[in-house]
């Protein structure tokens, strides 16, 4: 049975729907101002494997990721760039949805935006100040009183007397508590803003969320997701918002994943350490990328680095090798294996045991066919079928093998985009086709005919430097790019 550790009660437990006809999965999405970064295509590719796994366990999932489309940052990016805010997010949700579809991740079944939620978002705002919860002040912001709400802190473990003690002095006099927080930011001019009974004004970040979540999945739902730089305080905010306007249960469960790394330190701008999906894109496959989030937990840090990513390239290069030649079939032979392989995904979604299953079929695979190439057939469609719940080993062996580009190239307007796909290898600056590779093997066969062996060693040798291997087999040569 599925157990999912939950960052509210700390615990790993078994998880049971709240309404066995349907999972409700609500993942804090990006705010479109900017390229997407690492840190959100491992958010993008951890909950895309939460939820192909629950769609494997017979769940009817509702996946919902919301998009932040106003905000400081936004509307600080719009004013640099001179231009609407409406414009600058429509071009950045369009490469966010490039960037998640080159990394393989399924879209989800409902993408709520800020700007489209404002009725509901001044209706759970109007229902806080009518509870007590929230109060108009003086600046024309609403907050909310974060003293009203007892429970404050029991995600985030931290307390309120403690977080006081550390508040800032310059705390804008406005609010009546320094952990107060905006649920509506009063306009200023020049600013985008819609009308509210307490004033034209913008929706703060975190009541955002609460109203996207409630709107498409009601007051109560199972499974809330995100980063875990957002646990405190966008999360525990998103508790005493929800709950203090429903008064009902908020999320079942709390999921978190880890800090990205980049060689063993924090990513960051001013480290100079900070890579968009794009620039990791233009040198390594989506599913090279894919595969090395994945061999780390995702509770666990994530720390990328030169290495990982190759070893990503050759765990995949074998894989696809097992695959290479074998004629299609229904999966078969594999049951040890599946019992395995659910084993780990039961287990917290433990992604880098489920690898290293397949890693063991893949043995199984290469050990059987040289005897009985329907059995490898029936085991290769079982490493398919497993692979398809973590998004790999999805795509056309051969392909793989031969480097050839994977996606089209993304190009957005307006945005300074690299595009996606393999870089082609060969000598110097020149780079080898299919067809310049396929005539040099057919001259090496002509070599060997001839028993012209220098030559032949000669093409192999050329090709080797090039970064094409050779793979002699009773059915003739085949290559793949090293």
């Amino acid at each position: 049975m599925l157990e999912i550790y939950n960052s509210l009660t700390r615990t790993k437990a078994p998880f049971n729907p709240l309404d066995p006809g349907r999972v409700g999965m609500y993942v804090c999405g990006m705010t479109v101002y900017d390229l997407c970064h690492l840190g959100h295509a491992r958010v993008m590719v951890v909950f895309d494997v939460v939820y192909r796994y629950l769609r494997a366990l017979g769940y009817p999932v509702i996946y919902v990721r919301n998009i932040t489309d106003i905000d400081d940052k936004i509307i600080r990016r719009a004013e640099e760039r001179g231009e609407p805010y409406g414009a600058l997010t429509a071009r950045f949700i369009t490469a966010m949805h490039e960037d998640a579809a080159a990394l393989g991740c399924l879209s989800p079944d409902a993408e709520p935006r800020a700007t489209e939620h404002i009725p509901e978002i001044l209706r759970m705002i109007a229902t806080l100040i009518e509870r007590g919860l929230a109060y108009s002040a003086t600046n024309g912001d609403v907050y909310f009183a974060v003293g009203a709400f007892p429970d404050y802190g029991r995600l985030s473990g931290k307390d309120p007397a403690d977080l006081r003690a550390g508040a800032r002095v310059e705390v804008e006099e406005a609010k009546r508590d320094p952990l107060d927080f905006a649920l509506w930011k009063a306009a200023k001019p020049g600013e985008p803003a819609w009308d509210a009974p307490w004033g034209a004004g913008r929706p703060g970040w975190h009541i955002e969320c609460s109203a996207m979540s409630t709107c498409c999945l009601g007051n109560h739902f199972d499974i809330h997701g995100g980063g875990a730089d957002l646990q405190f305080p966008h999360h525990e905010n998103e508790i005493a918002q929800s709950e203090g306007a429903t008064g009902e249960p908020f999320v079942e469960v709390w999921m978190h994943n880890g800090f990205v790394r980049v060689n063993e330190e924090k990513m960051s701008k001013s480290l100079g350490n900070f890579f968009t999906v794009r620039e990791i894109l233009a040198r390594y496959r989506p599913e090279e990328v894919r595969y090395f989030i994945l061999t780390s937990h995702y509770r666990s840090p994530l720390n990328y680095d030169e290495e990982h990513l190759t070893n990503a390239r050759a765990a995949l290069t074998r894989f696809y090798t097992a695959l290479r030649g074998l004629p299609s079939a229904v999966p078969a032979g594999g049951e040890a294996f599946r019992i395995r392989f659910s084993a780990a995904m039961d287990d917290d979604f433990n992604t880098p045991v489920a690898l290293a299953v397949l890693f063991d079929l893949v043995r199984e695979i290469n050990r059987v066919r040289p005897q009985d190439e329907a059995a490898a057939a029936g085991l290769g469609a079982e490493l398919r079928s497993m692979g398809a719940v973590l998004g790999v080993v999805q795509g056309d062996a051969e392909a793989y093998l031969k480097g050839r580009p994977v996606t089209q190239a993304i190009e957005v307007t307006g945005i300074d985009s690299i595009s996606i796909g393999s870089p082609s290898i060969g000598t110097g600056t020149v780079a080898l086709t299919d067809e310049a590779i396929d005539r040099q093997i057919e001259e090496r066969l002509a070599a060997r005919q001839s028993r012209n062996w220098a030559e032949a060693d000669r093409i192999r040798d050329a090709l080797g430097a090039a970064g094409i291997v050779l793979e002699d087999g009773p059915g003739g040569t085949s290559w793949r790019r090293a």
